[in-house]
């Protein structure tokens, strides 16, 4: 399940065949720039940037093995996209547009040359569709399997960027795509390694499940969310990327911007396959939806006149309001109780 090569036909190359600068050479020898603000990339001891009359937005993630993905059911490709584009989610998050990313890595002796090859392949074909530049990075030794952690260097005007911490009292909240997916197809990986483990020969049973599997799988940042509020000349008050779930966020966006918020159980956007699937795993799919995490889809806030231009976008759910009661976050149930929203989602430590 970790890997489609078949190891007894295809000989891999061993990483200290190569060393680290013959490894970088092989992984970067026909890098692509995509932007002018790119002086110089990969080559020398650090790349040049040039944003001129723009903000330059900068984040990191770090993804490790055994925490954040699992290489039995993870495509090494598919690492690499996923990897990227969960940074290129933070700065879209800001209002931004990436623009560049160095790459970092810890390898164990157990990846082949091949196999750090099939990762980097992802990597760039993410740089690819987002038109964003692979600029520098790091490679290293690990003996404790794989670690990938990504700088994005983005760019922003100056009254563009959002914050966290711009909602007011009687914003709308409104949220892009669809939530709980990816938590309900990792559900199915997870179910179908215990069945693995079980027995080897057993296969997997995947069939009708490539929605949820490909938003845990091969996430998208939502970079046309904000082209689109762009076009329509709206500017949230406030955004964030749902990473680690709607509530959480929503709690982010509460305590930053010192407001409270009513959130409507009907009006979270959910895909049928993703309801259908909570259900199999006996979970209340809102649930899912409001802890679940990893689906990078973007919350933001906007003003009450905003409301006839974001209420016919496509893709796109208003599903509460913020209110002046500080930190209180509360979900109307379909049955009109009040529930007070707690972020059960992944904890870091």
């Amino acid at each position: 399940m970790s890997d489609n090569r078949d190891h007894n036909k295809i000989e891999l190359t061993e990483l200290s065949e190569l060393g680290e600068f013959g490894l970088i050479d092989r992984l970067t020898k026909d890098i692509k720039i995509h932007n002018k603000s790119t002086i110089k990339g990969i080559g020398d001891d650090a790349a040049v940037i040039d944003h001129k009359s723009e903000q330059t937005l900068i984040s990191t993630d770090i993804l490790i093995e055994g925490v954040h993905f699992d290489m039995t059911y993870m495509p090494l490709k598919h690492l690499g996209y996923k990897a990227a584009v969960v940074n290129f989610s933070d700065i879209y998050a800001m209002n931004g547009t990436p623009t560049q990313i160095v790459v970092g890595m810890g390898i164990s002796s157990k990846f082949s040359v091949e196999a750090v090859e099939e990762i980097f392949s992802g990597i760039r074909l993410a740089c690819e569709n987002y038109k964003v530049d692979l600029v520098g990075g790091d490679t290293t030794a690990s003996k404790s399997g794989l670690f990938i952690s990504i700088t994005v260097i983005g760019k922003a005007k100056k009254d563009s960027i959002v914050y966290r911490d711009g909602a007011r009292a009687n914003d709308l909240l409104c949220v892009s795509g669809s939530l709980g997916a990816a938590y309900t197809g990792l559900l199915i990986l997870e179910r179908e390694k215990a069945a693995f483990m079980a027995d080897p020969n057993v296969q997997p049973e995947l069939y009708g499940y490539d929605y949820i599997l490909e938003r845990q799988l091969k996430p998208e940042a939502r970079k046309d969310i904000v082209a689109r509020l762009k076009e329509l000349e709206i500017k949230p008050t406030s955004m964030i990327d749902v990473s680690d779930g709607l509530a959480s966020e929503i709690l982010h966006l509460c305590k930053d911007s010192k407001v409270g918020c009513r959130v409507f159980e009907d009006r979270i956007p959910m895909h049928q396959k993703t309801i259908d699937t909570a259900k199999e795993f006996d979970i209340v799919p809102c649930v899912a939806a409001l802890n679940g995490g990893e689906d990078y889809e973007l919350l933001f806030t906007v003003k009450q006149e905003d409301y006839e231009k974001v209420k016919d976008m496509e893709d796109i759910r208003i599903i509460g309001f913020m209110t002046p009661d500080v930190n209180v976050a509360e979900l109307i149930t379909t049955d009109e109780h009040v529930i007070p929203i707690e972020a059960q989602g992944f904890k870091h430590f």
